[in-house]
């Protein structure tokens, strides 16, 4: 029920963001002028046309749940130059950009490497990221520090810049706590 919920909010709500701008670009004030509306600032971008890419994600817990949807909602369309893409995934909890995509998932397990003793977390923006560099081919940034683990994974070609990015909106929306490292 409530993943049903959430499509249908992921769904509706830009489709009425869009209609109620649409709506307000057009201000005729009775003069009769009927040229298009000057706007200005940034240009919107639209997702990237490419193919659906499959995103596992791991089974939705009641932390996950509580978690997740204030930060996800709150992604940008664009990251780090990179456009969003459409994914398919079990839960709403997976967003992509770019090809070779980076890739969110958030309420993932702890990650394998994390562990006392283990490498040093980076902070950046107040968040704490756990970062996997284990495959030569992509990076596997893990946030340790809110309530349910999120996971970036970044190609090996693309900096930290995604990270940065995503700092921000995660600590605006996750409360931090002491990370958990295991054995």
């Amino acid at each position: 029920m409530r993943r049903a919920a959430l499509v249908v909010t992921a769904v509706v709500v830009p489709l009425l963001v869009a209609l109620l701008v649409l709506v307000n670009l057009r201000d005729d004030g009775g003069d009769g002028d009927d040229r298009p509306a000057q706007v200005q600032g940034p240009a919107t971008t639209a997702r990237a046309d490419l193919p659906v890419l499959e995103v596992p994600v791991p089974p939705v817990t009641p932390e996950t749940d509580a978690a997740c949807p204030a930060f996800m909602t709150d992604l940008p369309i664009e990251l780090a130059g990179l456009a969003s893409r459409r994914v398919l995934s079990d839960t709403p909890y997976a967003y992509a950009w770019g090809e070779p995509p980076v890739v969110l998932r958030c309420g993932v397990e702890r990650p394998a490497g994390f562990v006392r003793g283990g490498p040093p977390l980076i902070q950046l923006n107040g968040v704490q990221w756990f970062v996997d560099d284990s495959d030569p081919d992509r990076y596997v940034w893990t946030a340790v520090d809110r309530p349910v683990y999120v996971e970036l994974t970044l190609p090996a070609e693309v900096d930290s810049e995604p990270a940065i990015a995503l700092s921000g909106p995660l600590a605006a929306t996750m409360p931090a706590q002491e990370p958990q490292p295991g054995g």
